[in-house]
This record gives structure tokens, sequence and C-alpha cells, in this order.
């Protein structure tokens, strides 16, 4: 049983920018299997290991679209041929090292494309809820112990976390100019909120310059796993934890609209945000093999130290609470890419949402 949500996604017609990327293929295949018609539109994905091609989510979907979120006309016609109601924005350039060599291509992927789908839901009279996801990253970084809270300045130091700060005032700017909750029922009919995950892993991750797939990559060689920042800190977290509150948090805006149209942080508890080389070791215990060999640069492109999210409004307004542990969150994660060459990768997936659900919130 995986419906946590009372029925609630059955027979929706739910559109999905990113579908083909990580997240995005973990949300399509629970969506799928909760009864929704699911619409995604994206780019290829990255590789043909990816969670997208393995599990086949593609084929089972009711639109498995090609598209640019970069191309707003066409996001439009989209729009308008589907006729979605509730719309998830996944699609993005969400890589930091990356933005340093494309920082023009990463500001119009992510801040015009999230603008692109702005537009769309506005014009698109279907629409009743738009969750544009963004990223923990999207705030200053000032390298503090306390954990960022929603109303905490936007900002940051790399083309991407900035990008995403962009992003997020943007979304305020459109929330306030054209789906302001105070003219709800008058003016428009859209409930429009963005949300913040902390470092987010699962199986199907083959993305560049990320821990667990470096991770894999390297044990599957049979090589060292070389770790570039060892001491850095992240809110670590299985892909399911953040994704739940989305969907949780779409269907709060459904049924009260203008009660929880702003910004969420869903991230771990305080005790699972560790560091880099605690996450690789992690790997290594599970999967029964490998060494690490620390390659810190200091040299290489800024990347931030130490970042945490407060969670504590998604847990008290919404009744959201991370399931699992750092061990369980490892445990689930390995396991994955222990059993995918040789599993059907989608009831695999499937598996790994059930253990998911029925596994007590912390």
């Amino acid at each position: 049983m995986i419906d946590i949500f009372n029925n609630f996604y059955r027979g929706k017609r739910i559109l999905i920018t990113g579908h083909t990327g990580f997240k995005g293929s973990w949300l399509s295949i629970w969506l799928h299997e909760l009864g929704a018609e699911v619409i995604g539109i994206a780019q290829d994905p990255f590789t043909e290991r990816d969670n997208y091609v393995l599990s086949g989510i593609g084929k089972k979907i009711k639109a498995d679209i090609r598209a640019d979120i970069r191309d707003g006309k066409k996001m439009k016609e989209i729009f308008a041929e589907y006729r979605p109601e509730i719309v998830f924005h996944l699609a993005a350039q969400p890589l930091v090292r990356l933005s340093y060599d494309i920082p023009v291509e990463t500001y119009e992927v992510n801040v015009m494309g999230t603008i692109n789908i702005m537009e769309a839901i506005r014009a698109t009279d279907s629409v009743k809820v738009g969750v544009m996801i963004t990223t923990d990253k999207c705030y200053e970084n000032k390298e503090q112990t306390d954990g960022y809270v929603e109303t905490d300045a936007f900002g940051g130091y790399d083309p991407y976390s900035s990008s995403k700060g962009a992003c997020e005032i943007a979304i305020s700017s459109w929330r306030r100019s054209f789906f302001n909750p105070a003219d709800y029922g008058t003016k428009h009919t859209v409930s429009l909120s963005s949300v913040r995950a902390g470092n987010v892993i699962g199986g199907g991750d083959w993305a560049l310059d990320r821990i667990i797939p470096d991770c894999i990559r390297a044990l599957e060689a049979d090589k060292p796993i070389d770790i570039r920042s060892p001491k850095s800190v992240r809110p670590w977290e299985h892909v399911l934890e953040p994704l739940s509150g989305y969907m949780l948090l779409a269907m709060k805006q459904w049924y009260e609209p203008t009660e929880y149209c702003e910004g969420w942080n869903f991230g771990p508890e305080a005790d699972s945000v560790s560091t880099v080389w605690d996450v690789a070791t992690e790997v290594i215990r599970n999967y029964g093999t490998g060494t690490l060999r620390d390659l810190s640069d200091t040299d290489a492109p800024h990347e931030a130290k130490l970042l945490m999210l407060n969670i504590n409004k998604a847990k008290s307004r919404l009744g959201w609470k991370p399931r699992m542990n750092m061990q369980q969150c490892m445990e689930l994660v390995t396991d994955w890419y222990k059993r995918y060459k040789d599993e059907d990768v989608y009831a695999l997936c499937v598996k790994e949402i059930e253990q998911f659900v029925n596994t007590n919130p912390q």
C-alpha cells in the first residue's frame, strides 16, 4: 500500500516538468501507481541507466513529451492541449560545478524556464495548484549552524545557487502579481507554492559530481571512491522524503488554496545532517566493498561547506515528517544500486516506495 493521500491523486491530471530526471522519474512512478494521469515534459534522460529509462515509466504515463522549458510558446501549447490540474515543476540545470561551465544556460533554464512554466499556468484555467521545486541552495549561505527558515534571504555564491535564489524571487513576484491569495476566486484560481529540499539521494541517479553516483561508478569499476570535499556538511535525505512532502503540500493547496501558497523546506532531521565522507563510508558499509580516497583540492570551484534546513514549518503546519534516519536512508539507496542490474526496476522502485511508506516517521 503506497497511498498515504486518501486516494486524492486518482484520476487527477498531473503535469511534471523534468520527469526524465532523477526526482521526476520517482515522482512519476509514485503518481502513476496512485492512479494519476501523468503528463511529462523533459529533455532526454542523462544516461541509459537512469531510473527513468530502466523503469520504463515513460511508456506507462499518459504523455511522455520532449520539449525545452525555455520555449515558452511550446509550454503554453502543451498546457492547452493536456489541461493539467496540478503542476510539479522540477526541470532544471541542477549541478553546481556544471553551472561554472555554462552559467548563461543555467540561468536561462532555471530562471526563464520557471517563468515560462508560471506563464503557462497563468494561461491555462484548468491548473489549480502549482508546486515549483527549487533547492536548499537558494538561500544566501552564511555557513551558519542553525538551519535556514523559509523567510531567510535568498542568494547564492555560484551560478546554480544564485539562479535558484533568483527563481524564488520570481516565484514570489508572480504569486503577488498574478496569483495573489487575496485575489483568489475573483482574479484567478491558482495556488502557487515553492519547495526547497536538501541533498536528495536515491536509486537511479547517475549525474556527474554527485556523491552517490560517484561512489557507485567507482565501486562498479573496482576503483577507490575519490572524495573532493570530505568535510562538507549536507542535509542528506532519500528522494522519497521530499516527494512525499511535495505531494502532501499539493493536496493541502487543492483543498485550502490560500493557506499554503508559500515557501516550504523539506529536509532531514538534524541527526541525518552528515559529512560527505560519512555518507561515502555508509555506501561502502552497505555495498559490502570499496575504499575511500581524499582528493581535497584547494583550487576547486567554490561549493558551500555547511548547509542545513529548518523543517519545523512543514512539520507543524503540514503534519509532514521525515520517515528515515541516515542509516535507513543509506540502506535503501544502496539497495537499489545492488539490485538494479538483475531485477525489474519499475517493480524495485514500487517496492522501495512501499518500504518507505511503511517506515514510521522519525
